[in-house]
């Protein structure tokens, strides 16, 4: 009998997951799952982030390396970083089309609607703005002035400390950020640019020295390389069971012991979650198919997401591109004939730096907020959300809570209350499964181009 193939066994894990939770939440058992089952999806997110950081380092000193031609890399990057860049601009874009043919935040209760447009008034006196009902702009509020008294999520009062923390810092701290002052601590905090910044530099280096000295060092990296894929493959050979428990645990998690509360929560953000799934399904299924066909006519589309289907699947469960990012490596190379050079230089940058989903996300959120609060954003306004939704996307590795962050970033760019944001938060653990599969398959899509771009 054949075996299932592995991102089916995952589907079947998702599934039961989802069932697990409903159920467990139904009878009461939600400390059975946090206790006994949601440990387990922990620890396979550590093992993946694991081995991720030691092959990072490994496949771009590799990768780097094969290129006898320092000129090359120079190309490779460019590219790399100009598709990027594209995938993201056309995802923010998408986002505030749909946002604004869709306008989710018109759809909720007009009286509540109208009590947000009183408490963002009071909130433009307290901040010193001149902001009135015929949209005349605003001064730029303070983060530390932005809670007010609205009431805010955990997670975004963090984020606005950590804003807070980076305001005084000059528009070169991300680049000074990039290099590290400690090796070790970089690997200790997983600071994935630092990683590949040292990884690149090691890689040209090893290109300048006679090959007849670097030999050695060459074979050990290739073996080292081949030890830590075969790590992943270990690890994915209980991903059906670690996944199911990851889905149980986290979706658990937001039920409690009443699984109505899920219900409750995206009646309320309905318009909203759909606006921002319409959005990730559409990148997926018609943005990148196009690009696909653009850079790799011999491969149909349905081949690329047969390869790209386990780690497609462990990405909705994981919500890590990170954590995805030895698999998607794997997918890649074996299922879609991309180069091991282009997958080792590519990929990890594109785990750190690209984010469609995320970039898509914080259109959507930042212009549903607005129309929920009952604020007309301009056309200037909106193209500003798509340049600091690209730029914020970019630099957003180098910093703590990143995608907190960056929403934050884009709200204070058109003059919004960052505080509306703790809003939003209830969906934001399940929207960020869709979040990844767009991100780790943008990943994907522009390295399998690169490759082919650069042969």
């Amino acid at each position: 009998m054949k075996k299932l193939a592995l991102h089916w066994q995952i589907v079947i894990a998702l599934g039961l997951g989802f069932g697990w939770a409903f159920l467990a939440s139904s009878l009461g058992w939600a400390s059975l799952t946090d206790n006994w089952i949601d440990p387990f999806g922990e620890i396979f997110l550590r093992l993946l982030k694991l081995i991720a950081v030691p092959l990072v380092a490994v496949s771009v000193i590799r990768g780097v390396a094969s290129l006898s031609d320092i000129r090359r890399l120079g190309r490779l990057g460019f590219r790399t970083l100009m598709l990027y860049l594209v995938t993201t601009v056309m995802a923010v874009s998408l986002g505030l089309l749909l946002v604004n043919l869709i306008q989710p935040g018109s759809m909720i209760d007009q009286d509540q609607r109208l009590r947000n447009r009183a408490r963002y008034e009071a909130w433009v006196a307290r901040t010193d703005g001149v902001e009135t009902l015929d949209g005349r702009q605003i001064t730029q509020p303070q983060a530390s002035a932005a809670v007010g008294e609205e009431v805010v999520d955990a997670k975004v009062a963090k984020g606005l400390q950590t804003m807070e923390a980076t305001r005084e810092q000059g528009p070169l701290q991300p680049l000074v950020d990039v290099i590290p002052e400690n090796l070790f601590g970089a690997f200790t905090d997983a600071a994935m640019l630092q990683i590949i910044a040292f990884a690149v530099l090691f890689g040209i280096a090893m290109v300048l020295v006679p090959s007849d000295r670097t030999k050695a060092m060459a074979d050990l990296l290739s073996a080292t390389d081949d030890v830590l894929l075969k790590m992943v493959d270990m690890v994915m050979k209980a991903a059906p069971f670690f996944v199911f428990c990851l889905v149980a645990g986290k979706v658990g998690g937001l039920a409690g012991n009443d699984p109505s509360r899920l219900g409750a929560i995206f009646q309320s953000l309905g318009w909203y979650s759909l606006t921002v799934v319409l959005g990730l399904v559409l990148m997926i299924f018609v943005i990148y198919p196009l690009i696909i066909r653009t850079f790799r006519r011999d491969m149909t589309v349905g081949q690329f997401f047969r390869g790209m289907a386990p780690a497609q699947m462990l990405a909705f469960s994981s919500s890590s591109s990170a954590a995805t990012l030895p698999v998607t490596m794997e997918c890649v190379h074996d299922n879609l004939g991309v180069r091991k050079e282009t997958v080792g230089f590519v990929l990890p940058i594109g785990a750190t730096v690209n984010m469609d989903g995320t970039s898509l996300y914080q259109a959507v959120a930042v212009v549903f907020l607005a129309q929920f609060h009952m604020v007309d954003l301009s056309l200037m306004q909106q193209v500003t959300i798509v340049l600091t939704a690209t730029l914020a996307s970019i630099g957003a590795a180098a910093v703590p809570s990143a995608g907190l962050v960056t929403m934050i970033l884009v709200m204070q760019s058109v003059g919004l209350n960052p505080a509306w944001i703790s809003f939003i938060v209830p969906v934001d653990r399940l929207l960020d499964m869709g979040r990844t599969v767009v991100n780790v398959t943008g990943d994907a899509v522009v390295c399998s181009a690169v490759d082919k771009w650069t042969n």
